[in-house]
């Protein structure tokens, strides 16, 4: 069969982005008797003074007193030069898609970004200056630019709902579609149960693959409210989930000492709280911060989203909380 060129393309897109993916899997090692960290980093050609730190930070739950090994666990190594590559990444977007690793900050951690509602359902909607603005665009921007940051820290990141079209857009305005999908080209139903079970399926598979590591999912709304009433970033999680819970708080940490910096003057009102009736809290197994970014009612907190460079500060403040979480 003969393919077109368009057919090509994104064959290819496809196979740089399956490149990419793997690049950025960690290598993993079971200690036999007699191993040390030492040991096991000569083993595989690594500089014992160059990454033996590097090393006790990425499995620092893993060790026994005085940084011993337990025998036959698994163990992540350090990537070689990880902050020197460059990969392609087609669900960015042209302008984005070209993603700089620049240090390991983020290494061994497995994040899992779910923007809510898309294809056949926009999600909240607002309007502004006569175009309509629709939740599901809007946090599925702001999902793709927090994967860029966290990816450019060494993490490994799934995109679970998708778009092959839109990738990081600056427009202000974002044309609502229905082209998105599930994680492995799965089309979205409209029923609401039957979408989220949909999603929540697909990450805890994910999350079983991946057991093991530090994993973490974060879910990304947008919410709507009367006009008059602008909020702050919430953030929820599940009751019965502590780790959720600090999570959570370190992630509105961070937006808060990021207003703290850059708008003095402003009171930020975001909080944290437990909301164990929301399914992908209730039934999704990875640590998990179900996020609230604002009214798209609001006519100020609209700023907050049609502004793509709000978007970003957005992006790169909650990349700044994962690492603080990873960090502890």
């Amino acid at each position: 069969m003969k393919l077109t060129g368009s057919q090509i393309l994104l064959s290819f897109s496809l196979f740089l982005f399956t490149s990419a993916l793997i690049a950025q899997q960690p290598i993993k090692v079971k200690a036999k008797s007699g191993d040390g960290i030492h040991r096991i980093l000569k083993q595989h050609q690594m500089d014992t003074e160059e990454y033996y730190h590097e090393f006790i930070r990425l499995n620092k739950t893993k060790l026994i007193k005085g940084n011993l090994l337990f025998i036959g666990r698994t163990y992540i190594l350090p990537q070689k030069n990880a902050n020197t590559g460059t990969n392609y990444y087609a669900i960015f977007g042209e302008k984005y898609g070209h993603v700089k690793n620049v240090d390991n900050s983020l290494q061994g951690a497995v994040y899992y970004l779910v923007s809510g509602h898309g294809g056949p359902d926009p999600g909240a909607v607002g309007k502004r200056d006569g175009h309509l603005l629709t939740e599901d665009e809007y946090a599925y921007d702001i999902s793709l630019r927090l994967a860029v940051e966290l990816i450019k820290q060494g993490a490994i990141v799934y995109i679970i709902v998708r778009d092959p079209d839109d990738g990081i857009r600056d427009d202000a305005f974002l044309k609502n579609d229905k082209h998105e999908t599930v994680w492995k080209d799965k089309e979205i139903p409209l029923n609401i149960n039957k979408k989220l079970r949909q999603r929540t399926q697909v990450v805890n598979q994910l999350y079983r693959k991946n057991r093991g590591q530090y994993q973490r999912l974060i879910v990304i709304h947008i919410d709507s409210r009367s006009k008059g009433e602008r909020v702050d970033v919430f953030g929820y999680y599940n009751s019965k989930s502590k780790s959720g819970k600090i999570f959570t708080e370190r992630l509105i940490s961070a937006l808060k000492l990021n207003y703290k910096k850059y708008q003095p003057k402003r009171l930020f009102g975001g909080i944290t709280n437990n909301r164990d009736g929301l399914y992908m809290l209730k039934y999704t197994h990875p640590v998990t911060s179900y996020l609230e970014l604002g009214n798209i009612q609001n006519a100020k907190d609209q700023v907050r989203f049609t502004k793509s460079e709000n978007r970003q500060a957005l992006a790169e403040w909650l990349a700044e909380g994962c690492i603080s979480d990873f960090d502890q």
